[in-house]
Parts: structure tokens; C-alpha cells; sequence
């Protein structure tokens, strides 16, 4: 896109190659990490698990021995008279365990193999409580049990700790294995889980680089969960995009190519010509001319490539300032009214009486109106009208117009109007062109602008209208 008036502004230093993206070292693969974490989570689990069971083996094996007891003493103490001599006999169910066996008389004499029974039990059962508790027999810990009698006193059974102590042992050896067994098997449960999670992100990563290797119509698979199936989707459109997108470029080449032959192609003839003295000397000012003409021609086009890279790059000056857009219309209106005029084309401005003031970038919002009178001009016959409109948004922001009675655009010319070069491509045999390049350059620059355009194919004059919405100044909307 040409830009009369303003210089050309510094084009923008090279780019900063491309960051070191985070975490980009050597890690470890999805499925091992699941297999490594399966394993720990379930490592905590059993020794949690392990940690309960060790504590409850303990509190249930001397749980399960007072309960023994208890039933043993309570059938004792309902004989309806309590005797030492009288449980000779019971002492045989105590014989295995160690159990001790002791009498309380109603008066308080204690009698038996399980004395001495302490004080406070004694008072209890006279009362006619029951006890459970602990106690010390022959230097040893025993678990002590009494019932009161029916007819008063009570018995008392006594049990080695040890015996407690052999049982938990017990459980405890029999709970080790289950909680190896389990944490083995949650080892391999996480495996199966991670070769079922990392399968389809691995044939994603396969498909991800035979894309990057330029091969397309890669169908990636979209079954299996919700996640991976978006992955496979987003795959599918991504070869769908980059396909397309090579498409354009190659077009957009060939286009190119097209465009720098036609004019290299007439500058060499001549070059040749004149080199040979083919050329009389009353057609050189003419053979001149046309030379002058294709060099600015190619320039024009070698230029409009150059704002288009510009464009793309990601370091391209925006210099915000506020700035009346009707003085800046008025500015191109006064340039564009001389080269309209030698065209026979009627240049018509339209702004409200007061300003229209944004925070924009004047020059480019400047070369963004030239490049769109320029077109408009190339296609507006004689006679017909151009129109170049301001106006203030209801929002706070602006709009730009630029209007022709030109022969206007079909419904797909506006859906591809800033394609590069579409509308060069379809309309080059028909129509005046340019390089196919400025409509895609207004695009790229309005969004830089922070702003959009749009086009209609047919405005108020019969042409094409081109509107561009700037937005307004932070809180001025």
C-alpha cells in the first residue's frame, strides 16, 4: 500500500528469537510418572492402612481376652455359693491361657491362685460393680476380670499379658501380607491405568509430529474420553488449518511470482532493445517512459510486501496518541483531491462540524485511508463519485468510510475481500488491480489499530463501501 504525505517510519529491528520455552528439560514419560505415583499413593495408603491395623490388633486381641473372661467369670459368679474348692474343676478352662482364679467372701476374705486382688477392685465387686482392669501378679502384667456373686462376694479370673501380647503378634503377621498383596496390586493397576491414559497421547504425539514433518490429511482418532477426544479433534483441525493456510501461501506465491515476471519481463525486453539499438531514437522518451512506469510498478509492489511483513511482525510501532480524525481526513481529502481529478473522478468529504478525537496512531490511521482512496480510485470510473467520511461512534470511538461508484463487490467478493490477493486473482483480466496486497495490508493494519473493517459491496454511490471502527480512548466510552 502506497503512503503519500508522511515519510516512511524506520522499518522495525530484527526479531528476538524465539524464548526458551519453561520446563523444556528432560523429564520422565506420562506413564511412568502414573505408575511411579499409582505406587506412592498406594505405599501411603498401606502404610496408613498398616499403621491402623497395628494399633487395633492390639486393642482387639486384649479386647477379645476380657471379653473371654468376663463370660467365664459372670458363669462363676451366678453358682449359688463361691468357694475355692468349689471351682477346682474350672480351673481346667484356664489351664491353656494361664488363667488365675480367685474368691471374695462377703466379708472381704480373698481366697485362690489370683490374689492379691487390689483394694479399690475388691470395694467395687463387694458393691457389686464389675471389674476390668489391669493389674500385677507374681511380678507379671495380668489382665484381671470380676463379677459380683448372686448371694454376695465375687469371683476374679486373671490372665497372663503375654497371652495378649502372642495374639496381636498374630494378626499382625497375618494383616502383613494382604497389605503387601494390595500395594503390588495397585502398582500394576496404575500401570494398566497409565498405558490406557498415555496410548492416545502418544499416537496424538506421533500424528503432532508428522504434522510438524509437513505431511497432511493425518487423520488423528476423536474416540475414546472426552479429553482425548477433543485432542484428536483439535489435531483434525489443526491439519485441516495448516493445509489450507499452505494452500494460500502457495497461491499467494504463485501470485506473487505472476506479478514481479510481468513487469521484469517488459524491463528486460526493452533493456535488450536498447542494448541491441533495436530502439530508433524518436521512440526512446516512450521506451523510457514505459520502463519508468513498470520500475514504479514494481517498487509499488515490492513495497506493499515489505508493510505486509511489517505487519505480521510481532514488534510493530503503534504510537498512540489522541488525535482529531476529521483533521486527518481532511489532510488525505486535500492530497487525494489532485490525483481524483485526473481521473475525472469527484472527490466528496463528509465530517461533522466539531472534532473527532481518539487515541490512535494519525500516521497509521493516515496510511490506512490512503490505501483504501487508492483502490477506490483504481476501480471508480469517470464521472462517478468518491466519497472520504468521518464520523464520531455512538460508543465514544470513530468510524472511517471510504465509498466509490465503482461496479461494487458480489456477496463472495466481500466474504474474500481481504484475502491476499483473492480478489487481484479473480478480477485481474476484467478490472484495473494493484498488487492484490492492500486490502489484505488495511485488514492487518485496522486490527493493529485496535479497530475492524468490513465491507459492503454496494454503498450509497453504487460501489463498494469500506467502513473502519476505531475504538475509544481508555474511559471515554
Amino acid at each position: 500500500m502506497n503512503r503519500p504525505g508522511p515519510g516512511p517510519r524506520p522499518g522495525p529491528g530484527p526479531r528476538p528469537g524465539p524464548a526458551p520455552r519453561p520446563g523444556s528439560g528432560i523429564r520422565g514419560s506420562l506413564a511412568r510418572n502414573i505408575v511411579v505415583l499409582s505406587t506412592v499413593v498406594a505405599a501411603l495408603a498401606v502404610a496408613l492402612t498398616g499403621l491402623i491395623a497395628w494399633q487395633t490388633a492390639a486393642h482387639g486381641a486384649e479386647q477379645r481376652e476380657r471379653d473371654q473372661l468376663a463370660r467365664q467369670a459372670t458363669v462363676l459368679s451366678r453358682l449359688p455359693a463361691l468357694s475355692e474348692a468349689l471351682f477346682t474343676g474350672a480351673q481346667v478352662l484356664a489351664g491353656p491361657n494361664g488363667v488365675q482364679l480367685a474368691v471374695i467372701a462377703p466379708d472381704g476374705a480373698v481366697s485362690g491362685t489370683a490374689t492379691p486382688v487390689d483394694r479399690a477392685s475388691k470395694s467395687a465387686l463387694l458393691a457389686g460393680k464389675p471389674v476390668s482392669t489391669t493389674g500385677i501378679l507374681g511380678g507379671e502384667e495380668v489382665l484381671l476380670v470380676g463379677r459380683p456373686g448372686v448371694r454376695g462376694g465375687a469371683v476374679v479370673l486373671t490372665e497372663p499379658y503375654a497371652v495378649v501380647a502372642e495374639n496381636t503378634n498374630q494378626i499382625r503377621r497375618n494383616v502383613v501380607v494382604p497389605l503387601i498383596v494390595g500395594m503390588l496390586g495397585a502398582a500394576l493397576a496404575g500401570a494398566l491405568l497409565a498405558r490406557r491414559i498415555a496410548r492416545p497421547l502418544v499416537r496424538a504425539a506421533q500424528i503432532a509430529h508428522r504434522l510438524a514433518a509437513d505431511e497432511r490429511g493425518v487423520p488423528a482418532p476423536v474416540d475414546g474420553p472426552r479429553e482425548t477426544a477433543d485432542i484428536g479433534r483439535a489435531l483434525n483441525v489443526l491439519d485441516e488449518a495448516l493445509a489450507h493456510s499452505e494452500n494460500r501461501q502457495r497461491e499467494f506465491l504463485l501470485s506473487v511470482s505472476h506479478d514481479l515476471r510481468t513487469p521484469l519481463t517488459a524491463l528486460q525486453g526493452y533493456a535488450e532493445a536498447l542494448a541491441d539499438g533495436l530502439i530508433e531514437p524518436e521512440r526512446v522518451p516512450k521506451v523510457g517512459g514505459v520502463l519508468a512506469d513498470e520500475t514504479r510498478r514494481l517498487d509499488r509492489f515490492l513495497r506493499d510486501l515489505l508493510d505486509l511483513a511489517r505487519l505480521e511482525a510481532d514488534d510493530f510501532r503503534i504510537d498512540r496518541a489522541p488525535a482529531d480524525l476529521g483533521a486527518v481526513v481532511a489532510e488525505a481529502a486535500a492530497f487525494w483531491t489532485g490525483p481524483c481529478a485526473r481521473h475525472g473522478v469527484g472527490l466528496r468529504l463528509e465530517r461533522p462540524g466539531r472534532p473527532v478525537v481518539v487515541e490512535t496512531d494519525a500516521f497509521r490511521v493516515r496510511q490506512l485511508i490512503d490505501g483504501l482512496v487508492q483502490n477506490a480510485l483504481r476501480v471508480t470510473p469517470e464521472g462517478a463519485p468518491l466519497v472520504l467520511a468521518v464520523r464520531a461512534a455512538p460508543d465514544g470511538g470513530a468510524e472511517l468510510q471510504v465509498r466509490d461508484g465503482g461496479p461494487g463487490l458480489t456477496d463472495d467478493d466481500v466474504r474474500i475481500a481481504f484475502d491476499h490477493g483473492a480478489l487481484h486473482e479473480r478480477y485481474r483480466g476484467s478490472r484495473p488491480v494493484g498488487s492484490g496486497l492492500g486490502l489484505a495490508i488495511a485488514h492487518r493494519l485496522t486490527g493493529r489499530l485496535g479497530g475492524a473493517i468490513r465491507v459492503e459491496g454496494h454503498g450509497p454511490e453504487g460501489g463498494a463501501c469500506f467502513t473502519v471502527t476505531l475504538p475509544p480512548a481508555p474511559g471515554r466510552a
